[in-house]
């Protein structure tokens, strides 16, 4: 079969998306064939909807059909956990009789279509059949990192409103045991809605004590009888996934079955190059959307092994763990943020540890979830020898935007510094406050034009008001990202950050992606950011903070001079940066992306709210310290609470 070119698939998706999509759901088993036309608006809100009238089940499109097609007995989830130092593999067979069963026993306790369940559980093959047996019931999951704090997660119980919540009794970083039942129960007191049952997954180095009457144990409900999957409509939500919004209220982000399924199976194949019976990795936190669609729904659509991984990638128990895991599972795809790569290149600046493993599986490193530094990029390529893809796309969007579609002819080459160019389907422009296109080589927002593709997200929780105000209106036709770019005379894209990340000093507009991009060249540096800080004649000016590469022990006051060179020398003394100091460590979510405004607001001596996806807040701390010896900003000032 011939290979569809890029050109003609984008083509096709802009000239008549209900047509293309509509060809790609065919590739799909429907209980009932959506009717046409594919694309059509909520008779209440007014909101586009894809597949309204069709009937599935995804949890069945994961497994059942892959156990009656010939895949029963291929492997569909490796469970690896240096951590723990288990590494165990499931069939298809066996994931389908786990998830039935456990599904089985959720009914019992009366879990049913529409009802939710709070998933607080680490990277454990219990998890994932957990968001299956949910599926396979029509009940609407929503995963909360396991380990959040209490605060976060009865903010999450007040919102979806669960009547199970599923944890784990504990969970482990790096040898440091975490028991999370006591953060349940604080959760479960804050909370003004509390679910009828709370399940708990047993394990061994940390067993929680069971609340009577309430409390049920995971295996307990895994003795009930298998279920089969309850046929759904298209438009019926498959989970909800928080992310942070400007209110300090976490928005909702709902993800419906069909088109949910439809783009990642059309993704597997046609951006990562996939085929059925291959091994795939998402190297991610299931409490993140790439966990969602890339290690869990997206290679089981496709008939893929996933590999689900529980640990980080250093100290478990060095910088070459990653690279083991693709020489024992012979992973043919690597997904994972540019953030990891740097702790690994941190650690192992010479890749010696790379040498020692068989990497020849691998075909492509995908990276995703912040933007990837050159200097990061050319790291990666020479350490793997095989093509780094950078690509963008966002929690909302459930699915790339941006990318090099390596399973489509003729896409263009990725090119360092840039996420590539649109995937079919998404009309992605660069646009001025007013929505007018900018030229070539302009700065402007990112913008999708609608109807936004199949797989995005159709609203918020129980909240259309606020999906229009927050993505929909300030931008009349477009879809605003919320990220600034530009695209270059060939058709490239480069994503430069949040808006709110590009500085003005003196009037002069400037992306601290680009400053960032110019720091972390320097061969001293493992990893960094730069702030736009408050300065009364310039109204701002850039600070970079840097963590150094192991082995490097460059005086501080030399390797700023280093660094205000390259800056004065590549952008020039428009950028009026002065000030670098050297931190041990950057704030950053659990997804690995660096809390760049809460930096600012830090040195800014502004009052901020602790961000509930931080992964150590003692980090901020730290950098206070740092600041303030160097007289930075107004870290000096009298401390402001933490929210």
């Amino acid at each position: 079969m011939k290979t569809p070119t890029y050109a003609a698939q984008y083509a096709a998706s802009l000239h008549d998306p209900e047509a293309f999509w509509a060809g790609l759901a065919g590739q799909l088993h429907w209980f009932q064939e959506p009717p046409r036309p594919v694309l059509s608006q909520d008779p209440d809100s007014g909101l586009d909807r894809w597949f309204r009238g069709g009937k599935l089940n995804t949890s069945w499109l994961c497994l059942d059909f892959h156990v009656q097609h010939g895949r029963a007995d291929q492997v569909a989830l490796v469970y690896d956990s240096p951590v723990t130092g288990q590494v165990r593999r499931y069939t298809y067979r066996e994931l389908l009789d786990l998830t039935s069963r456990f599904a089985g026993g959720l009914r019992q306790l009366g879990v049913g279509p529409g009802e939710r369940v709070i998933v607080y559980m680490p990277n454990l093959p219990e998890a994932v059949v957990t968001m299956l047996a949910c599926a396979r019931l029509g009940a609407v999951h929503s995963v909360v990192f396991g380990g959040f704090a209490p605060h976060e997660l009865a903010v999450r119980l007040n919102d979806a409103e669960p009547c199970v919540l599923v944890c784990a009794s504990a969970g482990l970083e790096f040898d440091k045991v975490i028991p999370y039942k006591p953060l349940v129960e604080a959760a479960l007191a804050l909370a003004n809605h509390r679910p009828d049952h709370v399940v708990v997954l047993q394990r061994d180095f940390c067993p929680a004590e069971l609340v009577p009457e309430r409390d049920v144990d995971f295996r307990y409900l895994l003795q009930a009888a298998p279920v089969d999957a309850v046929p759904l409509d298209a438009t019926d939500p498959l989970y909800i996934l928080y992310t942070s919004g400007t209110t300090g209220r976490p928005k909702g982000v709902v993800r419906d079955n069909g088109g949910h399924a439809v783009a990642l199976k059309y993704s597997m194949a046609a951006i990562f190059g996939m085929q059925p019976g291959e091994t795939f990795w998402a190297a991610s936190d299931i409490g993140w959307a790439v966990g969602h669609s890339y290690s869990v729904y997206g290679p089981l659509l496709h008939g893929c092994t996933t590999v689900l991984f529980e640990g980080k990638p250093v100290r478990t128990p060095d910088a070459g763990t990653f690279w083991r895991v693709i020489q024992d599972h012979q992973v043919r795809v690597l997904f994972t943020a540019p953030t990891a790569i740097r702790a690994i290149k941190k650690e192992d600046p010479t890749a010696q540890l790379a040498r020692q493993y068989d990497l020849s599986s691998l075909r492509h490193l995908f990276v995703a979830g912040e933007r990837c530094d050159p200097a990061t990029y050319a790291w990666a390529g020479t350490t793997l020898g095989v093509p780094v893809v950078d690509h963008w796309w966002q929690t909302e969007s459930g699915w790339p935007m941006l990318a090099t579609p390596v399973g489509l002819a003729d896409a263009p080459a990725p090119r360092a510094g840039s996420a590539g160019h649109p995937v079919p389907g998404y009309n992605v422009q660069i646009v001025d406050e007013s929505g007018r296109p900018v030229p070539a080589g302009t700065t402007g927002l990112v913008a999708v034009r609608l109807p936004l593709p199949p797989g995005c997200l159709p609203t918020l929780w129980r909240d259309d008001a606020r999906f229009r105000s927050s993505y929909l209106d300030a931008l009349p036709g477009y879809y605003a990202s919320g990220d600034g770019g530009y695209q270059d005379a060939e058709g490239y894209f480069y994503i430069m950050g949040r808006v709110d990340d590009v500085i003005n000093v003196a009037g002069h507009r400037l992306s601290t992606g680009e400053i960032e991009e110019l720091l972390a060249a320097h061969p001293a540096v493992a990893e960094c950011a730069v702030l736009g800080i408050a300065c009364e004649l310039r109204g701002q000016v850039p600070v970079g903070l840097v963590v150094l590469k192991d082995g490097y022990n460059l005086p501080e006051e030399q390797l700023q001079q280093e660094l205000v060179a390259r800056i004065r020398e590549r952008i020039g003394a428009v950028a009026c940066f002065r000030q670098a100091a050297v931190v041990q460590r950057l704030p950053k979510t659990r997804s690995g992306k660096i809390l760049r405004k809460t930096l600012r607001q830090l040195a800014d001596g502004e009052p901020f709210v602790l961000p509930s996806t931080i992964d150590d807040p003692a980090i901020l701390d730290e950098i206070r310290a740092v600041l303030a010896a160097r007289g930075i900003g107004q870290a000096f000032a009298p401390r402001v609470p933490l929210g």
